[in-house]
Protein backbone atom coordinates (compact mmCIF):
# COMPACT_ATOMS: atom_id res chain seq x y z
CA UNK A 1 0.00 0.00 0.00
CA UNK A 2 1.53 3.66 -1.08
CA UNK A 3 1.30 5.84 1.73
CA UNK A 4 2.67 9.50 1.77
CA UNK A 5 3.37 11.34 5.34
CA UNK A 6 2.45 14.36 3.36
CA UNK A 7 -1.61 14.07 4.07
CA UNK A 8 -2.52 18.10 5.73
CA UNK A 9 -6.22 18.53 6.76
CA UNK A 10 -6.46 20.55 3.75
CA UNK A 11 -5.88 18.19 0.82
CA UNK A 12 -8.19 15.94 -1.29
CA UNK A 13 -7.43 12.09 -0.74
CA UNK A 14 -9.08 9.23 -2.34
CA UNK A 15 -8.77 5.80 -0.41
CA UNK A 16 -10.07 2.88 -2.99
CA UNK A 17 -9.66 -0.72 -3.48
CA UNK A 18 -10.14 -1.69 0.43
CA UNK A 19 -13.39 -2.32 2.75
CA UNK A 20 -14.84 0.62 4.59
CA UNK A 21 -16.59 0.06 7.10
CA UNK A 22 -19.33 2.42 7.40
CA UNK A 23 -23.41 2.54 8.01
CA UNK A 24 -24.13 4.63 4.73
CA UNK A 25 -22.92 1.55 2.25
CA UNK A 26 -22.15 -1.49 3.95
CA UNK A 27 -20.17 -2.69 0.90
CA UNK A 28 -18.37 0.36 0.40
CA UNK A 29 -14.88 0.24 -0.77
CA UNK A 30 -13.80 3.56 -1.38
CA UNK A 31 -13.71 7.07 0.49
CA UNK A 32 -13.24 10.50 -0.57
CA UNK A 33 -11.24 12.77 2.30
CA UNK A 34 -11.60 16.57 1.62
CA UNK A 35 -11.34 19.38 4.22
CA UNK A 36 -10.20 17.21 7.13
CA UNK A 37 -13.55 15.17 7.12
CA UNK A 38 -15.15 12.46 5.11
CA UNK A 39 -16.63 13.69 2.16
CA UNK A 40 -17.99 10.92 0.58
CA UNK A 41 -18.18 6.69 0.78
CA UNK A 42 -19.13 4.63 -1.60
CA UNK A 43 -18.73 1.71 -4.04
CA UNK A 44 -15.33 1.09 -6.37
CA UNK A 45 -17.05 1.96 -9.85
CA UNK A 46 -17.70 5.38 -8.71
CA UNK A 47 -14.61 6.36 -7.41
CA UNK A 48 -13.01 6.63 -10.80
CA UNK A 49 -15.26 9.68 -11.03
CA UNK A 50 -12.95 11.30 -8.21
CA UNK A 51 -9.50 9.93 -8.99
CA UNK A 52 -8.64 12.96 -11.23
CA UNK A 53 -9.87 15.61 -9.16
CA UNK A 54 -8.00 14.14 -5.77
CA UNK A 55 -5.00 15.52 -4.29
CA UNK A 56 -3.61 11.90 -3.23
CA UNK A 57 -4.72 8.24 -4.36
CA UNK A 58 -4.20 5.70 -1.57
CA UNK A 59 -4.37 1.91 -2.74
CA UNK A 60 -5.91 0.09 0.19
CA UNK A 61 -4.88 -3.45 -1.38
CA UNK A 62 -7.66 -4.88 0.18
CA UNK A 63 -7.01 -2.82 4.07
CA UNK A 64 -10.01 -2.09 6.13
CA UNK A 65 -10.88 1.39 7.19
CA UNK A 66 -12.79 1.78 10.44
CA UNK A 67 -13.29 5.08 12.41
CA UNK A 68 -10.38 5.46 14.98
CA UNK A 69 -10.94 4.54 18.32
CA UNK A 70 -11.62 6.59 20.69
CA UNK A 71 -10.33 5.21 24.31
CA UNK A 72 -12.31 7.53 26.89
CA UNK A 73 -10.32 6.60 30.61
CA UNK A 74 -6.57 7.30 29.91
CA UNK A 75 -4.18 8.87 32.37
CA UNK A 76 -1.32 9.33 29.41
CA UNK A 77 1.15 11.01 31.21
CA UNK A 78 1.56 7.80 33.79
CA UNK A 79 0.71 5.26 30.69
CA UNK A 80 4.00 7.41 28.72
CA UNK A 81 6.11 7.21 32.10
CA UNK A 82 4.89 3.31 32.29
CA UNK A 83 6.24 2.75 28.21
CA UNK A 84 9.48 4.93 29.42
CA UNK A 85 9.79 3.71 32.71
CA UNK A 86 10.37 -0.17 34.54
CA UNK A 87 7.40 -2.38 33.38
CA UNK A 88 6.99 -5.27 35.73
CA UNK A 89 3.69 -6.76 34.50
CA UNK A 90 5.81 -9.35 33.45
CA UNK A 91 7.51 -10.10 36.65
CA UNK A 92 6.53 -13.91 37.23
CA UNK A 93 7.95 -13.47 40.69
CA UNK A 94 8.97 -10.92 43.41
CA UNK A 95 12.66 -12.47 43.10
CA UNK A 96 12.21 -11.11 39.31
CA UNK A 97 10.59 -7.91 40.37
CA UNK A 98 14.02 -6.80 42.46
CA UNK A 99 16.26 -8.10 39.74
CA UNK A 100 14.28 -5.77 37.01
CA UNK A 101 14.52 -3.02 40.06
CA UNK A 102 18.48 -3.31 40.06
CA UNK A 103 18.98 -3.30 36.49
CA UNK A 104 16.67 -0.21 35.76
CA UNK A 105 18.27 2.01 38.47
CA UNK A 106 21.80 0.71 37.27
CA UNK A 107 20.59 1.94 33.77
CA UNK A 108 18.88 5.26 34.30
CA UNK A 109 21.76 6.88 36.56
CA UNK A 110 20.61 10.49 35.99
CA UNK A 111 16.66 10.10 36.84
CA UNK A 112 16.16 12.43 39.97
CA UNK A 113 13.25 9.55 40.95
CA UNK A 114 13.04 5.89 39.29
CA UNK A 115 9.30 5.23 38.13
CA UNK A 116 7.57 1.76 37.50
CA UNK A 117 4.13 0.52 37.29
CA UNK A 118 2.68 -3.18 36.80
CA UNK A 119 3.30 -5.27 39.85
CA UNK A 120 0.83 -7.45 40.71
CA UNK A 121 1.14 -9.54 43.77
CA UNK A 122 -1.34 -12.04 44.08
CA UNK A 123 0.17 -13.75 40.79
CA UNK A 124 3.43 -14.06 42.62
CA UNK A 125 3.92 -17.68 44.35
CA UNK A 126 4.89 -16.05 47.79
CA UNK A 127 1.91 -13.30 47.10
CA UNK A 128 4.24 -10.93 49.38
CA UNK A 129 5.13 -7.32 47.83
CA UNK A 130 8.50 -6.78 47.65
CA UNK A 131 9.70 -4.56 51.03
CA UNK A 132 10.99 -1.75 51.55
CA UNK A 133 14.27 -3.03 52.59
CA UNK A 134 14.82 -4.75 49.48
CA UNK A 135 14.06 -2.22 47.12
CA UNK A 136 16.32 0.23 49.17
CA UNK A 137 19.00 -2.18 48.53
CA UNK A 138 17.94 -2.90 44.90
CA UNK A 139 17.90 1.12 43.89
CA UNK A 140 21.21 1.88 46.41
CA UNK A 141 19.08 3.89 48.41
CA UNK A 142 17.42 5.94 45.30
CA UNK A 143 13.64 7.23 45.43
CA UNK A 144 11.70 4.67 43.78
CA UNK A 145 8.04 4.28 43.47
CA UNK A 146 6.28 1.14 42.51
CA UNK A 147 2.47 1.04 41.57
CA UNK A 148 0.26 -1.88 42.22
CA UNK A 149 -1.33 -3.07 38.65
CA UNK A 150 -4.21 -1.18 39.47
CA UNK A 151 -2.48 1.91 40.44
CA UNK A 152 -4.05 2.21 43.95
CA UNK A 153 -1.01 1.40 45.44
CA UNK A 154 2.19 1.81 45.83
CA UNK A 155 5.54 0.24 47.20
CA UNK A 156 8.77 2.72 47.59
CA UNK A 157 11.73 3.25 48.84
CA UNK A 158 12.98 5.01 52.12
CA UNK A 159 14.46 7.51 49.82
CA UNK A 160 11.18 8.40 48.49
CA UNK A 161 9.16 8.87 51.61
CA UNK A 162 11.96 11.36 53.17
CA UNK A 163 10.79 13.31 49.71
CA UNK A 164 6.81 13.45 50.82
CA UNK A 165 5.39 16.06 53.07
CA UNK A 166 4.04 15.02 56.66
CA UNK A 167 5.40 12.13 58.56
CA UNK A 168 4.46 9.27 56.71
CA UNK A 169 3.96 5.65 58.34
CA UNK A 170 7.21 3.85 57.57
CA UNK A 171 5.75 0.11 57.82
CA UNK A 172 6.56 -2.35 55.19
CA UNK A 173 3.23 -3.06 53.59
CA UNK A 174 2.45 -1.48 50.35
CA UNK A 175 0.82 2.70 51.06
CA UNK A 176 -2.68 2.89 50.39
CA UNK A 177 -4.68 5.92 50.40
CA UNK A 178 -3.59 9.19 51.36
CA UNK A 179 -0.18 7.76 51.93
CA UNK A 180 -0.37 6.91 48.56
CA UNK A 181 -1.46 9.78 47.39
CA UNK A 182 1.13 11.99 48.99
CA UNK A 183 4.38 9.27 47.56
CA UNK A 184 2.75 9.82 44.57
CA UNK A 185 2.88 13.49 44.56
CA UNK A 186 6.06 13.27 45.34
CA UNK A 187 7.13 11.18 42.76
CA UNK A 188 5.70 13.02 39.86
CA UNK A 189 6.90 16.20 41.63
CA UNK A 190 10.69 14.93 41.23
CA UNK A 191 9.73 14.30 37.53
CA UNK A 192 11.07 17.14 35.14
CA UNK A 193 8.89 19.04 32.47
CA UNK A 194 10.96 17.34 29.82
CA UNK A 195 10.25 13.48 31.02
CA UNK A 196 6.69 14.54 31.23
CA UNK A 197 6.55 15.99 27.97
CA UNK A 198 8.61 13.04 26.27
CA UNK A 199 6.19 10.49 28.31
CA UNK A 200 3.15 12.52 26.98
CA UNK A 201 4.65 12.29 23.54
CA UNK A 202 5.52 8.70 23.81
CA UNK A 203 1.65 7.62 25.56
CA UNK A 204 0.23 9.72 22.37
CA UNK A 205 2.60 8.10 19.75
CA UNK A 206 1.50 4.69 21.26
CA UNK A 207 -2.16 5.65 20.85
CA UNK A 208 -2.24 6.36 17.59
CA UNK A 209 0.05 3.17 16.29
CA UNK A 210 -3.16 1.50 17.82
CA UNK A 211 -5.33 2.97 15.37
CA UNK A 212 -6.86 5.02 18.68
CA UNK A 213 -7.47 8.73 17.06
CA UNK A 214 -8.96 10.33 20.65
CA UNK A 215 -8.10 9.76 24.42
CA UNK A 216 -10.27 10.61 26.98
CA UNK A 217 -7.65 12.28 30.27
CA UNK A 218 -8.97 11.38 33.15
CA UNK A 219 -6.55 14.21 35.00
CA UNK A 220 -6.96 15.49 39.09
CA UNK A 221 -5.65 16.59 42.15
CA UNK A 222 -4.95 13.36 43.37
CA UNK A 223 -3.41 11.88 40.41
CA UNK A 224 -1.47 14.20 38.54
CA UNK A 225 -1.43 18.05 38.51
CA UNK A 226 -2.74 21.47 36.96
CA UNK A 227 0.33 21.50 34.87
CA UNK A 228 0.27 17.77 33.84
CA UNK A 229 -3.22 18.72 32.19
CA UNK A 230 -2.26 22.10 30.64
CA UNK A 231 0.82 20.92 29.26
CA UNK A 232 -1.33 18.05 27.60
CA UNK A 233 -3.64 19.80 26.19
CA UNK A 234 -1.09 22.33 24.89
CA UNK A 235 0.81 19.53 23.66
CA UNK A 236 -2.11 17.93 21.61
CA UNK A 237 -3.11 21.01 20.17
CA UNK A 238 0.40 22.18 18.89
CA UNK A 239 1.56 18.57 17.61
CA UNK A 240 0.04 16.46 15.38
CA UNK A 241 -1.43 13.20 17.04
CA UNK A 242 -5.14 11.86 18.81
CA UNK A 243 -6.96 14.71 19.86
CA UNK A 244 -6.78 15.03 23.83
CA UNK A 245 -10.34 15.59 25.67
CA UNK A 246 -9.17 16.62 29.44
CA UNK A 247 -11.26 15.75 32.64
CA UNK A 248 -10.59 17.47 36.13
CA UNK A 249 -11.67 14.94 38.86
CA UNK A 250 -12.08 17.91 41.37
CA UNK A 251 -15.49 19.53 43.21
CA UNK A 252 -14.25 22.70 41.52
CA UNK A 253 -16.60 23.41 38.70
CA UNK A 254 -14.58 26.71 37.88
CA UNK A 255 -10.86 25.03 38.33
CA UNK A 256 -12.00 22.60 35.92
CA UNK A 257 -13.40 24.95 33.39
CA UNK A 258 -10.34 27.16 33.89
CA UNK A 259 -7.67 23.94 33.28
CA UNK A 260 -9.46 23.60 29.72
CA UNK A 261 -11.54 20.58 31.03
CA UNK A 262 -14.66 19.53 29.38
CA UNK A 263 -16.14 17.92 33.21
CA UNK A 264 -15.42 18.11 36.86
CA UNK A 265 -15.41 13.82 36.28
CA UNK A 266 -13.10 11.13 35.53
CA UNK A 267 -11.40 10.09 38.34
CA UNK A 268 -13.24 11.55 40.87
CA UNK A 269 -13.14 9.10 43.38
CA UNK A 270 -16.40 7.80 45.59
CA UNK A 271 -14.66 4.67 46.37
CA UNK A 272 -11.17 2.72 45.28
CA UNK A 273 -10.26 -0.37 44.13
CA UNK A 274 -11.19 -3.89 44.59
CA UNK A 275 -7.90 -4.94 44.15
CA UNK A 276 -6.29 -2.84 46.67
CA UNK A 277 -9.63 -3.62 49.31
CA UNK A 278 -10.66 0.11 48.49
CA UNK A 279 -13.59 -0.36 46.30
CA UNK A 280 -16.95 0.38 48.90
CA UNK A 281 -19.02 -2.70 49.26
CA UNK A 282 -22.58 -3.32 50.86
CA UNK A 283 -21.29 -6.71 52.09
CA UNK A 284 -17.89 -7.42 53.43
CA UNK A 285 -15.27 -8.50 51.14
CA UNK A 286 -15.25 -12.42 51.44
CA UNK A 287 -11.04 -12.35 51.92
CA UNK A 288 -11.41 -9.29 54.22
CA UNK A 289 -13.17 -8.14 57.17
CA UNK A 290 -14.35 -4.54 56.21
CA UNK A 291 -16.36 -3.39 53.20
CA UNK A 292 -13.46 -0.75 52.03
CA UNK A 293 -13.46 3.04 51.29
CA UNK A 294 -16.36 5.34 51.12
CA UNK A 295 -14.55 9.03 50.03
CA UNK A 296 -18.31 10.93 48.40
CA UNK A 297 -21.39 9.99 49.95
CA UNK A 298 -24.72 10.83 47.89
CA UNK A 299 -25.03 14.23 49.28
CA UNK A 300 -21.45 15.41 47.93
CA UNK A 301 -23.05 13.61 44.90
CA UNK A 302 -25.99 15.81 44.35
CA UNK A 303 -24.56 18.59 45.29
CA UNK A 304 -21.59 18.15 42.65
CA UNK A 305 -24.47 16.99 39.98
CA UNK A 306 -25.91 20.16 40.46
CA UNK A 307 -22.84 22.87 40.38
CA UNK A 308 -21.68 21.01 36.94
CA UNK A 309 -25.38 20.96 35.34
CA UNK A 310 -25.64 24.57 35.66
CA UNK A 311 -22.35 25.57 34.45
CA UNK A 312 -23.08 23.27 31.61
CA UNK A 313 -20.18 21.24 32.39
CA UNK A 314 -19.94 17.04 32.92
CA UNK A 315 -19.93 15.24 36.25
CA UNK A 316 -18.35 12.31 36.89
CA UNK A 317 -17.55 9.98 39.34
CA UNK A 318 -14.96 7.11 39.63
CA UNK A 319 -17.67 4.60 41.66
CA UNK A 320 -16.57 0.64 41.46
CA UNK A 321 -18.35 -1.67 44.55
CA UNK A 322 -22.02 -1.81 44.90
CA UNK A 323 -22.08 0.77 47.77
CA UNK A 324 -20.61 3.34 46.14
CA UNK A 325 -22.90 2.92 42.60
CA UNK A 326 -25.65 3.72 44.74
CA UNK A 327 -24.15 6.51 46.41
CA UNK A 328 -23.65 7.84 42.76
CA UNK A 329 -26.98 6.87 41.39
CA UNK A 330 -28.85 7.96 44.61
CA UNK A 331 -26.88 11.77 44.45
CA UNK A 332 -27.78 12.25 40.83
CA UNK A 333 -31.69 10.83 41.17
CA UNK A 334 -31.47 14.09 44.28
CA UNK A 335 -29.99 16.17 41.62
CA UNK A 336 -32.77 15.11 39.49
CA UNK A 337 -35.90 15.78 42.28
CA UNK A 338 -33.82 19.61 42.48
CA UNK A 339 -32.95 20.89 38.93
CA UNK A 340 -35.30 18.62 36.60
CA UNK A 341 -34.44 14.92 35.02
CA UNK A 342 -34.40 16.68 31.74
CA UNK A 343 -31.41 18.77 32.75
CA UNK A 344 -29.52 16.29 34.60
CA UNK A 345 -29.97 13.53 31.84
CA UNK A 346 -29.47 16.26 28.55
CA UNK A 347 -25.75 17.07 30.50
CA UNK A 348 -24.81 13.18 30.23
CA UNK A 349 -22.81 12.71 33.15
CA UNK A 350 -20.70 9.44 33.05
CA UNK A 351 -19.58 6.85 35.42
CA UNK A 352 -16.32 5.40 35.64
CA UNK A 353 -15.44 1.55 36.07
CA UNK A 354 -19.35 1.20 37.26
CA UNK A 355 -18.47 -2.80 37.59
CA UNK A 356 -20.77 -3.83 40.83
CA UNK A 357 -24.30 -3.08 39.02
CA UNK A 358 -27.43 -4.53 40.08
CA UNK A 359 -30.79 -4.62 37.72
CA UNK A 360 -31.88 -1.23 40.05
CA UNK A 361 -28.71 0.87 39.92
CA UNK A 362 -28.69 -0.17 35.82
CA UNK A 363 -32.47 1.13 35.43
CA UNK A 364 -31.29 3.99 37.10
CA UNK A 365 -28.40 5.07 35.04
CA UNK A 366 -30.72 4.59 32.20
CA UNK A 367 -33.60 6.89 33.76
CA UNK A 368 -30.53 9.39 34.71
CA UNK A 369 -28.89 9.39 31.47
CA UNK A 370 -25.44 8.70 32.85
CA UNK A 371 -23.03 7.11 30.30
CA UNK A 372 -21.16 4.36 31.40
CA UNK A 373 -17.10 4.45 30.84
CA UNK A 374 -16.22 0.85 31.37
CA UNK A 375 -13.21 -1.20 30.70
CA UNK A 376 -13.58 -4.57 29.84
CA UNK A 377 -10.26 -5.76 29.93
CA UNK A 378 -10.70 -5.49 34.05
CA UNK A 379 -12.81 -8.71 33.23
CA UNK A 380 -10.06 -10.34 30.59
CA UNK A 381 -7.43 -10.07 33.52
CA UNK A 382 -9.25 -10.59 37.00
CA UNK A 383 -13.03 -12.18 35.90
CA UNK A 384 -13.86 -16.11 35.67
CA UNK A 385 -13.97 -18.31 38.12
CA UNK A 386 -10.25 -18.15 39.64
CA UNK A 387 -9.85 -14.30 39.25
CA UNK A 388 -8.93 -11.86 41.53
CA UNK A 389 -12.65 -10.66 41.59
CA UNK A 390 -13.68 -13.82 42.43
CA UNK A 391 -11.01 -13.82 45.54
CA UNK A 392 -12.17 -10.20 46.71
CA UNK A 393 -16.25 -11.18 46.74
CA UNK A 394 -16.88 -15.04 46.23
CA UNK A 395 -17.71 -16.44 43.13
CA UNK A 396 -21.38 -15.60 43.02
CA UNK A 397 -20.84 -11.68 43.54
CA UNK A 398 -17.93 -11.67 40.82
CA UNK A 399 -19.99 -13.02 38.45
CA UNK A 400 -22.44 -10.47 38.69
CA UNK A 401 -19.25 -7.77 37.57
CA UNK A 402 -19.60 -5.56 34.83
CA UNK A 403 -22.59 -6.73 32.84
CA UNK A 404 -22.26 -5.28 29.37
CA UNK A 405 -24.92 -7.19 27.83
CA UNK A 406 -27.65 -5.98 30.63
CA UNK A 407 -26.70 -2.28 29.79
CA UNK A 408 -27.18 -2.02 26.68
CA UNK A 409 -30.27 -3.90 26.84
CA UNK A 410 -31.52 -1.33 29.24
CA UNK A 411 -30.43 1.45 27.19
CA UNK A 412 -27.03 2.75 28.98
CA UNK A 413 -24.68 4.41 26.45
CA UNK A 414 -21.37 2.81 26.54
CA UNK A 415 -17.93 4.11 26.35
CA UNK A 416 -15.19 1.91 26.04
CA UNK A 417 -11.79 2.68 27.30
CA UNK A 418 -8.63 0.68 28.92
CA UNK A 419 -7.67 3.07 32.16
CA UNK A 420 -4.42 2.41 30.85
CA UNK A 421 -1.86 2.23 32.54
CA UNK A 422 -3.93 0.08 34.49
CA UNK A 423 -4.47 -2.03 31.30
CA UNK A 424 -2.66 -1.47 28.09
CA UNK A 425 -4.08 0.83 25.64
CA UNK A 426 -5.16 -2.15 23.38
CA UNK A 427 -8.51 -1.32 21.38
CA UNK A 428 -9.42 -4.54 19.42
CA UNK A 429 -8.34 -6.53 22.51
CA UNK A 430 -10.86 -4.44 24.53
CA UNK A 431 -13.39 -5.12 21.88
CA UNK A 432 -12.73 -9.07 21.97
CA UNK A 433 -12.83 -8.86 25.73
CA UNK A 434 -16.39 -7.41 25.58
CA UNK A 435 -17.44 -9.99 23.37
CA UNK A 436 -16.06 -13.14 25.00
CA UNK A 437 -16.67 -11.71 28.59
CA UNK A 438 -15.71 -14.65 30.91
CA UNK A 439 -19.05 -14.34 32.24
CA UNK A 440 -21.04 -15.86 29.10
CA UNK A 441 -24.53 -13.55 30.29
CA UNK A 442 -22.63 -10.21 30.04
CA UNK A 443 -21.61 -11.02 26.01
CA UNK A 444 -22.12 -8.49 23.58
CA UNK A 445 -21.75 -8.18 20.13
CA UNK A 446 -18.76 -7.98 18.30
CA UNK A 447 -20.75 -5.03 16.60
CA UNK A 448 -21.81 -3.52 19.59
CA UNK A 449 -18.50 -3.60 21.51
CA UNK A 450 -17.25 -1.33 18.20
CA UNK A 451 -19.23 0.91 18.45
CA UNK A 452 -19.06 1.44 22.52
CA UNK A 453 -15.25 1.85 21.44
CA UNK A 454 -15.46 4.35 18.54
CA UNK A 455 -18.85 6.11 18.19
CA UNK A 456 -19.48 5.42 22.36
CA UNK A 457 -16.57 7.92 23.12
CA UNK A 458 -17.87 10.80 20.91
CA UNK A 459 -21.47 10.16 22.31
CA UNK A 460 -20.04 10.25 25.86
CA UNK A 461 -18.44 14.23 24.98
CA UNK A 462 -21.84 15.11 23.76
CA UNK A 463 -21.24 14.35 19.84
CA UNK A 464 -23.80 12.05 18.25
CA UNK A 465 -22.30 12.88 14.71
CA UNK A 466 -18.82 11.75 14.52
CA UNK A 467 -17.45 8.22 15.57
CA UNK A 468 -18.93 6.63 11.93
CA UNK A 469 -17.64 6.67 8.31
CA UNK A 470 -20.18 9.20 6.49
CA UNK A 471 -19.96 12.14 4.74
CA UNK A 472 -19.66 15.16 7.02
CA UNK A 473 -18.24 14.32 10.13
CA UNK A 474 -14.38 14.65 11.11
CA UNK A 475 -11.93 12.54 9.19
CA UNK A 476 -10.52 10.37 12.13
CA UNK A 477 -10.43 6.84 10.71
CA UNK A 478 -7.68 4.06 11.12
CA UNK A 479 -6.38 1.37 8.22
CA UNK A 480 -5.84 -2.58 8.79
CA UNK A 481 -4.48 -5.05 7.63
CA UNK A 482 -6.96 -8.32 9.10
CA UNK A 483 -8.39 -11.74 7.94
CA UNK A 484 -11.59 -11.94 6.91
CA UNK A 485 -14.33 -9.83 7.70
CA UNK A 486 -17.55 -11.53 9.23
CA UNK A 487 -20.82 -10.53 11.19
CA UNK A 488 -20.31 -12.00 14.79
CA UNK A 489 -22.42 -12.82 17.60
CA UNK A 490 -20.54 -14.84 20.12
CA UNK A 491 -23.43 -16.98 21.10
CA UNK A 492 -27.19 -17.23 20.87
CA UNK A 493 -28.00 -15.18 23.96
CA UNK A 494 -26.68 -11.88 22.69
CA UNK A 495 -29.34 -9.68 21.25
CA UNK A 496 -27.97 -8.79 17.91
CA UNK A 497 -28.59 -7.82 13.87
CA UNK A 498 -29.25 -10.69 11.41
CA UNK A 499 -25.92 -12.29 10.31
CA UNK A 500 -27.22 -12.59 6.90
CA UNK A 501 -25.05 -10.54 4.33
CA UNK A 502 -27.98 -9.33 2.86
CA UNK A 503 -29.29 -7.51 6.27
CA UNK A 504 -26.82 -4.91 5.24
CA UNK A 505 -25.14 -5.19 8.40
CA UNK A 506 -20.88 -4.35 7.61
CA UNK A 507 -18.70 -6.70 8.70
CA UNK A 508 -15.41 -6.77 11.40
CA UNK A 509 -12.43 -8.91 12.17
CA UNK A 510 -13.08 -11.95 13.76
CA UNK A 511 -12.05 -11.74 16.90
CA UNK A 512 -12.35 -15.09 17.90
CA UNK A 513 -9.91 -15.79 20.88
CA UNK A 514 -6.49 -17.11 19.73
CA UNK A 515 -6.55 -15.40 16.52
CA UNK A 516 -4.26 -12.80 15.88
CA UNK A 517 -6.21 -8.86 15.86
CA UNK A 518 -5.41 -6.18 13.25
CA UNK A 519 -2.44 -4.18 12.65
CA UNK A 520 -2.89 -0.62 12.37
CA UNK A 521 -1.16 0.07 9.20
CA UNK A 522 -2.22 4.20 9.52
CA UNK A 523 -4.20 6.63 11.95
CA UNK A 524 -5.55 9.58 10.27
CA UNK A 525 -6.77 12.35 12.94
CA UNK A 526 -9.12 15.37 11.33
CA UNK A 527 -7.43 14.43 8.15
CA UNK A 528 -3.68 15.03 9.42
CA UNK A 529 -2.09 11.83 9.04
CA UNK A 530 -0.67 10.63 12.69
CA UNK A 531 0.82 7.26 12.10
CA UNK A 532 2.19 5.40 9.16
CA UNK A 533 3.10 2.15 10.08
CA UNK A 534 7.16 1.67 8.95
CA UNK A 535 7.51 -0.15 5.39
CA UNK A 536 3.83 0.38 4.28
Amino acid sequence: MSMSESTTPSSTVLLRRGEVHSPADPFATAMVVERGQVAWVGSEGAADAFADGVDEVIDLDGALVTPAFTDAHVHTTATGLALTGLDLSGAPTREAALALVRDFAAARPDDRVLLGHGWDAARWPDGQPPARAELDAATGGRPLYLSRIDVHSAVVTTALLDLAPGDLARGDGPLTGDAHHAVRAAALGAVTPAQRADAQRAALAHAASLGIGTVHECAGPDISSEDDLTGLLRLSAEEPGPRVIGYWAEQDVDKARELGAVGAAGDLFVDGSLGSHTACLHQPYADAGHTGTAHLDAAAVAAHVVACTEAGLQAGFHAIGDAAVSAVVEGVRAAADKIGLARVRAARHRIEHAEMLTPETVAAFAELGLTASVQPAFDALWGGEDGMYARRLGAERARTLNPFAALLRAGVPLAFGSDSPVTPLDPWGTVRAAAFHRTPEHRVSVRAAFTAHTRGGWRAIGRDDAGVLVPGVPADYAVWRTGELVVQAPDDRVARWSTDPRSGTPGLPDLTPGRDLPVCLRTVVGGRTVFVRPGE
